[in-house]
C-alpha cells in the first residue's frame, strides 16, 4: 500500500514538473513572437543594446546602497504577490501565471537581444543573469513548488532559512558581483 501511495505521489510530482516547463515555455514563445511580429519596430529603435547605451554602462560608477534598496524592491514584489495569492485559491493560478509572465519577459529580452546585437546579445543576457539569477531561481522554484503542490508539501522553518538564504545571497551578488561582470564584459566587446 505504502508503495502505491509513493508512486502516485512520484508520477504528480512529475506532472507538476511538467506544468512548470511547459507554462514557461509557453511564455517564452509568447515573447518571441511578440517581440517579432507585434512589436519589431519598437524593439528596432529602443537603445537599451545600442553602443551608446552600453558604453554609458561601463562608465557609470553604481552607487550600491541606492542599488541595493533598488533591488530589494523589485525582487521582494513578486514573492510578496506570490505569497499573497498563495495563502488564496489562487495560488497554482498564480505560479503559472508567474512562470508564463518570466517567460515571456525572457523571450522578449533574448528576441530583442539578438535582433540588435546577433549572439552577442544572447552572451551579454546570460552574463547580466550571473551570478545571481542560479540563487534567485532556486529561491523562487522553491517558493512556486510549494505553492504548486500544496497541501501535499509542508512549510517549515528549515525551508524558510534556506529561502530566505537563496533570495539575500542573490541580492547580494546582484549588487556587488554582478556590476563588476558586466563592465568587464562590455569591456571585451
Amino acid at each position: 500500500m505504502k508503495y502505491l501511495d509513493k508512486r502516485r505521489q512520484s508520477v504528480k510530482i512529475q506532472e507538476n514538473r511538467k506544468y512548470f516547463v511547459l507554462f514557461y515555455m509557453l511564455g517564452f514563445l509568447a515573447g518571441i513572437v511578440y517581440a517579432n511580429v507585434l512589436s519589431r519596430d519598437y524593439i528596432a529603435s529602443m537603445g537599451i543594446f545600442s553602443d551608446f547605451f552600453l558604453n554609458q554602462y561601463c562608465q557609470t560608477e553604481v552607487n550600491v546602497s541606492e542599488f541595493l534598496w533598488y533591488i530589494l524592491r523589485i525582487r521582494v514584489a513578486p514573492l510578496i504577490f506570490l505569497g499573497i495569492t498563495g495563502c488564496t485559491r489562487l495560488r497554482k493560478g498564480a505560479v503559472l501565471l508567474f512562470l508564463v509572465w518570466t517567460g515571456f519577459s525572457c523571450g522578449m529580452t533574448m528576441t530583442a537581444a539578438v535582433m540588435q546585437m546577433g549572439i552577442k546579445g544572447v552572451i551579454l543576457c546570460v552574463v547580466g543573469l550571473m551570478p545571481h539569477f542560479l540563487f534567485y531561481a532556486a529561491g523562487y522554484i522553491m517558493m512556486m513548488w510549494f505553492l504548486f503542490c500544496y497541501p501535499q508539501i509542508k512549510w517549515d522553518f528549515m525551508k524558510s532559512v534556506c529561502f530566505v538564504l537563496l533570495i539575500a545571497v542573490g541580492v547580494v551578488l546582484e549588487c556587488y558581483v554582478n556590476p563588476a561582470l558586466m563592465k568587464m564584459f562590455l569591456g571585451t566587446l
